[in-house]
């Protein structure tokens, strides 16, 4: 997949220095990826959450963390939406954001 917005990551694990090696591992697997449809994503990532409006959510670092992308499954892109903790993802609209 091609990821667009990875300096978004880049910005989060400045600020939260426990997220970039989690973040990095997530990249390298995502951006080899050649996901065509949600089935795919969730056989690499088990806990992949799927929402309306071709959102996943991603959890990083054993769950202390959100990423939420946005799916263009037939064009072979992601769009990094969020990355955030758990507080600031409860206060988000994942199909909106």
């Amino acid at each position: 997949m091609r990821i667009i917005a990875v300096s978004a990551l880049r910005t989060f694990w400045t600020s939260h220095p426990d997220a970039e090696t989690p973040l990095r591992s997530w990249h390298a697997l995502a951006s080899r990826a050649r996901w065509q449809a949600p089935a795919d994503v969730k056989a690499a990532y088990r806990n992949a959450s799927f929402t309306r409006n071709n959102r996943v959510v991603f959890n990083i670092k054993g769950n202390d963390y959100r990423l939420v992308a946005a799916m263009r499954y037939d064009k072979g892109l992601m769009y990094i939406r969020f990355i955030g903790t758990h507080r600031q993802y409860d206060r988000i609209d994942v199909e909106t954001i």
